[in-house]
């Protein structure tokens, strides 16, 4: 059977995929399959996808729903930061960081193996493998590793890691020498995943396209290639089937607003208070938290959203009813026991950045002219997908919608294993050998639409979806803000 090598680039936008700036990776889509209309989850941010990824489930049901957020199980008043620490403390008090099993602990289930390397965030690292010091496998990481007692071994037999840098180039080199050295000839897990932080690092910091963006998508290209390179080299090619994913797409701000500065002089106060609201910055995405859920609050706050000019598409939870003017969060995947009760895109634009590259965004950090995700964007909810190897048809450009949650359930139809019925994503049975045309794969779009009367002007927002079976992908959602 043959195993499967996951290859992660943070932040990669489909239209940086060209031989001028990253020819391996090129030329693997010439020869294998790519995936045109690939999404994210929304809020279209790394960790939230990160579980995606792991367990093939929307936010709303595998329970990280943003990059900040809040478990009220964990702490009932206060937001944070999905990094390894908070989330080993969230485990260790409440039993479970996510609420569904992982690809890592289906395949240890079936006496196989999942071993992760990852430059980037340690929330990162961390949501590849939760379980590893209780079901094995191995989240290997700068800061840590699960278990946490072969961060020794690593360090010992390669080395201190490399000081982080833009791009982070030395990191991702460090890595690649791990997983040729040790994990694909030494462990040869069914299963293993190569992420790196770039071009994202470095495109938080300049735009993209920018001269350090272009630098950090060439190099990041480079190290894959090292990649490639062994596996032909070592005879591994012929049975691993390799996919390449990004977590999300891009796009530049327009400026940036301090949301909770906003919420508090309306006259919200903290969480915990009566009438309270917790803001979770999510870039692109603001998730809000009301005290005891309460409905009135969470009315009060979403009317005010919509008539702010930076607001786009607004969500509500099952738990505090229908609120005119948003749209239910199970249409985003994100209705869950976890779940904000309100959830806001901010609004977006196609505009081009000075380097060519569409899409403009409001942001909760960072600067105008630099780059940011976390919208309902088009332009970040469609990201890259690409596949190569002996379980995949050749050369063939799809345009059926697919998106990360599909990631699992494919990888475990390709490994024979049991597991992917329960997930929200499908298998993509369309790329596989044996599979079916992809011209038969019938699809349909779905577009959800609501609006509200303010007191001077009206608020209108739509949320496009695609629909493939059972399974859905945003595609985008942004509103309108004009005079009645």
């Amino acid at each position: 059977m043959a195993s499967v090598l996951i290859v992660a680039f943070d932040g990669l936008q489909p239209a940086q995929v060209i031989p001028e700036l990253m020819p391996n990776l090129s030329s693997l889509a010439a020869n294998g399959v790519t995936f045109t209309n690939h999404h994210p989850v929304f809020p279209s941010v790394t960790r939230a996808n990160v579980a995606s990824l792991s367990t093939g489930l929307y936010p709303g049901r595998h329970g990280l729903a943003a990059n900040t957020l809040m478990m009220r199980e964990f702490d009932s008043t206060q937001v944070f930061s999905a990094l390894e620490p908070n989330l080993a403390e969230v485990a260790a008090k409440t039993g479970r960081v996510l609420l569904a099993p992982t690809l890592a602990e289906i395949l240890s289930q079936n006496g196989q193996e999942y071993v992760a390397i990852g430059v980037g965030t340690s929330g990162n690292a961390y949501l590849q493998n939760p379980t590893a010091e209780r079901d094995g496998g191995a989240t290997i990481h700068p800061e840590f590793t699960l278990p946490y007692s072969l961060h020794e071994d690593i360090t010992a037999r390669f080395g201190p890691w490399p000081d982080e840098t833009r791009p982070n180039t030395p990191r991702m080199a460090q890595a690649v020498k791990i997983m040729t050295e040790y994990v694909l000839p030494e462990r040869m897990p069914a299963v293993s995943l190569i992420w790196s932080s770039e071009p994202d690092k470095s495109q938080h910091d300049q735009p993209v396209g920018s001269d350090l963006s272009n630098a950090a998508v060439k190099q990041a290209d480079e190290q894959f290639g090292i990649l490639m390179d062994w596996l032909t080299q070592s005879g591994r090619a012929a049975d691993t089937n390799v996919i390449v994913i990004s977590d999300h797409g891009y796009s530049t701000i327009i400026t940036t607003v301090n949301v909770e500065a906003l919420v508090r002089e309306a006259g919200f106060p903290p969480s915990g208070e009566p009438g309270g609201v917790a803001v979770a910055n999510n870039g692109g995405a603001v998730l809000f938290y009301v005290t005891d859920g309460d409905a009135e609050t969470a009315e009060l706050l979403a009317e005010w959203l919509m008539g702010q000019e930076w607001c786009g598409a607004v969500t509500a939870s099952d738990a505090v009813g229908e609120i005119p003017g948003t749209l239910p969060a199970s249409v985003v995947g994100n209705q869950g026991p976890r779940g904000p009760e309100i959830t806001m895109s901010f609004r977006w634009s196609s505009d081009s950045n000075s380097a060519g590259y569409h899409g403009k965004v409001f942001s909760t950090g960072g600067g105008p002219g630099r780059g940011q995700h976390g919208s309902m964007s088009k332009h970040e909810m469609n990201n890259v997908m690409l596949a190569w190897g002996p379980g995949f048809k050749r050369g063939i450009t799809l345009d059926v919608p697919s998106g990360n949650i599909d990631v699992a359930p494919t990888i475990l139809s390709l490994l024979g294993l049991p597991g992917g019925d329960a997930m929200d994503g499908r298998v993509l049975a369309e790329a596989l050998n044996g599979g079916p045309d992809p011209g038969t794969v019938d699809w349909s779009a779905e577009l959800y639409s609501t609006e509200r009367r303010l007191k001077e002007k009206m608020y209108r927002q739509q949320i496009k979806l695609s629909v493939v079976g059972d399974t859905t992908y945003v595609d985008q959602g942004n509103s309108t803000l004009g005079w009645r």
